[in-house]
């Protein structure tokens, strides 16, 4: 969705011309459960209309598409299914904490007003991120990446 009804809320070449009042009632046209049930949310700039634009630094597609590919068969060997389907008691084999990184991300969920069923998504995030890396286990740096795919509640 746009971020505004003119959709140039944060657009540095153009200048947004809703009022906040306006803004929060685009926003709240989407309910809180509904977003809950959302796993990522991005902010994408607008791409530049320079049709000479050099190239950027990063990975290809066709790179980035086996990175992904070797993520989920990953998922699939392991469980039996992507990470987004995992039910409670997979979440708690799969994506187990230890206590530290449990601790933290409760609070952080705490802090930021997320629903139980927010905190199993992050989970799952999470442990797709660590797929990404080839990691076994989920770290902190994990678990940070996947809050900040999330929008605080309120």
């Amino acid at each position: 969705m746009n971020p505004c009804p003119c959709g140039y809320l944060g657009d540095p070449s153009n200048r947004c011309r809703c009022t906040p009042e306006q803004i929060q009632r685009y926003r709240a046209k989407l309910s809180g459960p509904l977003l809950d049930r959302i796993d990522l949310h991005l902010t994408v700039a607008r791409e530049t209309t320079i049709l000479n634009a050099p190239a950027q630094d990063g990975e290809s597609t066709v790179q980035a598409a086996s990175k992904v590919a070797r993520a989920r068969e990953r998922q699939l060997q392991r469980q039996g299914t992507a990470n987004a389907f995992l039910d409670l008691p997979g979440l708690r084999r799969h994506c187990a904490l230890s206590d530290a990184d449990r601790q933290w991300l409760e609070s952080a969920c705490e802090r930021l007003g997320l629903s139980l069923r927010a905190a199993h998504r992050v989970l799952k995030v999470a442990r797709t991120l660590a797929d990404l890396a080839e990691q076994q286990q989920i770290s902190r740096e994990h678990l940070a990446e996947a809050l900040q795919y999330r929008p605080a509640a309120g």
